[in-house]
C-alpha cells in the first residue's frame, strides 16, 4: 500500500472502542463502512488499573492493527471525558479513576507513535448512534434516540446524524441517564443494579444470598417466573415514562435500542412500550440494534473522518 493510499480514501481507518471490562479495536473499510473482520481485535481491560497500566492496554489493542491504516484515529470513550481535549473526568464513578485528570490522548499518541496523527473522542452512546444512522436501525431517519441498555443507560439525541447535546429540545448534555423516574434516579430504576434490586425485593430472602445477574433474571422471567417478569416490565415502563415526553419534544421519528439487555428483545420492547404510551407522546417505532456490535466501531469511523480537529 502506497503513502498517498494510506492518507487517501482507501485506506482503512483506524478506531479504538473503550469500555469497562474490554477494548476493541478494528479497521475500518470506509468503502463498505463496516469493519474489517479480520482486523477485530477485543482485549480484556482493568478499569481499576493504574493510569499507566490501561493507556498500555488500550494502544497494545491498537498496534495489533495490520500497517497501512490512515493515521487519523476514531476513539469511542465512556463518559465521564472531556471529548474535545481527550482529558478523562472519571472521579466518583468506580471505573478509570486514574485517568481522571489524565491527557488520554497525549498518552495514546505516545504509544502509537509513527501511527496516529489524531485522536478524536466520541461518547461511547454517540459511537452507537452514529453507527446505526450510518449502517443500522436509524438510517433514514432525520431525528432518532438511540439507546444502549447494559450496567446503565447510554443514549443518544441524533439529527441528521450528528448527537445533540444542548438546547430545550433534549435532556441535560442530551442524555438520559440524567432524568428521574418516580422520584429518584433513572438509573437507579433501569441499570444492572436497578433490575437485580427490584428482584430481589420481590423474592424470598433466602433467595437474596445468591442473588443472579440481569440475564439470569431475564432466563428466569421467559421460564414463567412472576418476580423475574415483574422486575423486567417494571423497568422498561419507567424507561418508556422517563423517556416520552423528550422524544415527542425532540420530534424523533424512531427509537433504536442496543445493548446487552436489548438481547430480552421479548421482555424489553413491550413493557417499554407501554412506558411510552403513558407517558403520552407521539407513537414512534422502537427497534432492536441491527448492527448491536460494529455500530461503534462505524460510528468511531465516521467521526474520525468528518470530524475537524484534533488531540
Amino acid at each position: 500500500m502506497t503513502a498517498t493510499s494510506v492518507r487517501g480514501a482507501l485506506a482503512p481507518i483506524p478506531v479504538l472502542e473503550v469500555g469497562g471490562t474490554h477494548v476493541t479495536a478494528a479497521l475500518v473499510d470506509p468503502a463498505s463502512s463496516h469493519p474489517i473482520a479480520s482486523s477485530v481485535t477485543r482485549r480484556p481491560l482493568r478499569a481499576h488499573a493504574a493510569a499507566d497500566g490501561i493507556l498500555d492496554a488500550i494502544a497494545d489493542a491498537a498496534l495489533e492493527l495490520p500497517a497501512g491504516h490512515r493515521p487519523h484515529w476514531g476513539v469511542a470513550m465512556p463518559g465521564p471525558f472531556d471529548y474535545d481535549t481527550g482529558i478523562g473526568l472519571f472521579t466518583g464513578i468506580g471505573k478509570f479513576e486514574s485517568l481522571s485528570g489524565i491527557d488520554v490522548g497525549a498518552g495514546l499518541r505516545q504509544r502509537l507513535t509513527g501511527r496516529a496523527e489524531r485522536l478524536r473522542f466520541l461518547n461511547d452512546a454517540d459511537a452507537f448512534a452514529i453507527g446505526e444512522y450510518r449502517a443500522g436501525a436509524a438510517a433514514g431517519h432525520d431525528r432518532a434516540v438511540c439507546l444502549t441498555l447494559g450496567t446503565g443507560v447510554g443514549s443518544a439525541f441524533l439529527s441528521a446524524g450528528r448527537p445533540v447535546h444542548d438546547g430545550s429540545r433534549v435532556p441535560p448534555s442530551g442524555h438520559v441517564h440524567h432524568l428521574t423516574v418516580h422520584g429518584r434516579p433513572l438509573e437507579d430504576t433501569i441499570s444492572r443494579r436497578g433490575i437485580r434490586t427490584h428482584y430481589a425485593n420481590r423474592t424470598a430472602p433466602a433467595d437474596a444470598h445468591d442473588l443472579p445477574d440481569v440475564h439470569e433474571i431475564a432466563a428466569r422471567a421467559k421460564q414463567g417466573n412472576a418476580c423475574a417478569a415483574e422486575a423486567f416490565r417494571y423497568a422498561f415502563d419507567a424507561l418508556g415514562q422517563a423517556l416520552g415526553p423528550w422524544i415527542e419534544r425532540f420530534e424523533a421519528t424512531a427509537v433504536v435500542v442496543g445493548g446487552s439487555m436489548a438481547r430480552s428483545w421479548d421482555l424489553v420492547h413491550p413493557a417499554f412500550a407501554t412506558g411510552l404510551a403513558a407517558a403520552g407522546g407521539a407513537d414512534v417505532p422502537v427497534l432492536p440494534a441491527r448492527q448491536p456490535a460494529e455500530a461503534p466501531l462505524i460510528g468511531a469511523a465516521h467521526w474520525a473522518q468528518d470530524t475537524p480537529g484534533a488531540r
